[in-house]
């Protein structure tokens, strides 16, 4: 990558709006705005004014006047990529946009890449690898949930939980190399009993954020909840009454939904993803038998099942009914299963007091006419564990980190192993560096060897 050239882009969604911005940035990127900006006071030169500035004034090409704007000025290194930053605010029509852009890229700027405005804010040292992926998760984000998450991590939330445990494990392993380069003498400067502490300390850590992947990772793509159910149940029509429109067809005719149908909504903060699927029934059509292997497998998939029942077959099928719940139960062990009666509008209170002594824990809903719709929607949120986000714990949503938190795990449970067994020093300080390697690959701290021998020099006067 090259780091001294200056590189433009437009900063805010392409196309018509009432204003746009144009970011630059580079050694260069002030000297280059400044031979296009005139400010409506004669003789301002953007070189002279101070950082974090703002400056009314047009972008002229020689006597041509493209646009009024505003220029706000960053100097270098107080700016998010760590270089010299203008943006420059401009109206929302395209042809202007790209007018100015042009303009600038004829005289000394290039097009940015992807993402290329915080890849230099992460060379230049003005945030860690996991701040700068979690840039494109705030964008992204599009729930409470997700947003806090995201904003979390921007503000450096897996990075201060695992900063301090990876300096002291990169003391010890200091330590431990100093041990290898005076093995002759038999000394040992690592406090073994410190050390297993500190190996249990980062095991439990790493238990924790890698256990909190399934949540993050639903919360931040939205949690996945099948709707299963047999035929006519009211499957399609629960998911239209939730979603507020007619996004699944609604028959009388029973198989009418043969394939997934799946949208999301945010409930209290929380995106959640429904997914309406085929009615589960012994059946001999062959397109109707795919849809309900289907069914099974995106119930197998989902966090969260709602099983619907027809309250209006309860009152002759009331024992059927207790065999299919039992049977859903032990289908989906490790789900959480909400058993829902639907139609309940068609059943006397006796009726309904009846199904409620009979099914443990049922809820009451008529999807049709909306009746116990909110009460569902506060049980779902209930049943998500927002616990860690309500403390504003660190939750793992990138799978990338999962990956390296996975490894460094591994390879400190070989650590601890190697402690155990009292092998030779030589060979647990491999699987040390593993660890180290791994949990450097989520910040972007590569190098352990220069991370060790800096240590070293740091902490220890050797030969003198």
């Amino acid at each position: 990558m090259i780091q001294n050239d200056t590189i433009i882009a437009l900063a805010t969604p392409s196309g018509i709006g009432a204003i746009a911005v144009i970011r630059l940035s580079g050694e260069k990127a002030i000297d280059i705005a400044d031979q296009f900006f005139t400010s409506v006071r004669k003789n301002k030169s953007l070189k002279n004014q101070k950082s974090h500035s703002i400056h009314l004034g047009y972008i002229t090409d020689k006597e041509h006047v493209i646009d009024e704007v505003l220029v706000s000025i960053f100097k270098n290194p107080n700016s998010y990529t760590g270089e010299n930053v203008v943006e420059i605010s401009c109206h929302g029509s395209t042809f202007i946009q790209q007018e100015i852009i042009q303009l600038f890229l004829k005289n000394g700027c290039r097009l940015a890449d992807a993402g290329e405005f915080t890849l230099r804010a992460f060379l230049n040292g003005k945030m860690d690898l996991s701040q700068a992926e979690a840039v494109a998760d705030v964008i992204a984000s599009n729930s409470a949930a997700s947003h806090q998450m995201a904003m979390q991590q921007m503000r450096g939330g897996i990075t201060n939980e695992l900063k301090d445990l990876r300096t002291k494990l990169l003391d010890f392993a200091a330590l431990i190399e100093l041990e290898l380069d005076f093995s002759g003498e038999d000394v040992e400067f690592a406090d073994r009993t410190k050390f297993k502490e500190l190996v249990a300390k980062i095991t439990l850590v790493l238990k924790r954020l890698i256990d909190s992947f399934s949540v993050g990772n639903a919360l931040k793509n939205g949690i996945p909840v099948a709707i299963i159910g047999e035929p006519n149940v009211g499957k399609s029509t629960l998911l239209n009454t939730l979603l507020n429109e007619e996004k699944a067809i609604v028959s009388e005719i029973a198989g009418t939904t043969r394939d997934a149908i799946e949208d999301e909504i945010i409930i209290d903060g929380v995106a959640f993803r429904f997914i309406d699927t085929a009615g589960i029934r012994e059946t001999t059509d062959f397109v109707e038998s795919i849809g309900i292997k289907k069914a099974y497998e995106k119930a197998e998939n989902a966090q969260l099942i709602i099983s619907l029942i027809n309250s209006e077959k309860f009152k002759v099928q009331d024992s059927k009914f207790k065999v299919e719940i039992e049977a859903i139960k032990n289908r989906f062990q490790h789900k959480k299963v909400l058993f829902i009666a639907n139609k309940i509008d068609t059943l006397t209170n006796e009726e309904i007091a009846l199904l409620q002594s009979e099914i443990e824990g049922v809820m009451l809903i008529s999807a049709k006419n909306n009746t116990g719709i909110e009460a569902l929607k506060k049980e779902l949120t209930s049943l998500v564990n927002l616990g860690a986000l309500s403390n504003n714990e660190t939750i793992v949503t990138n799978s990338r980190h999962f990956e390296a938190l996975n490894n460094a795990l591994q390879a400190i449970i070989s650590v601890q192993i190697g402690i155990d067994m009292e092998i030779s020093t030589d060979l647990f300080s491999i699987d040390i560096r593993e660890c180290l390697r791994h949990l450097g690959t989520i910040t972007g701290e590569y190098d352990v060897d220069k991370d060790i021998l800096g240590h070293i020099f740091s902490n220890f006067c050797i030969g003198k």
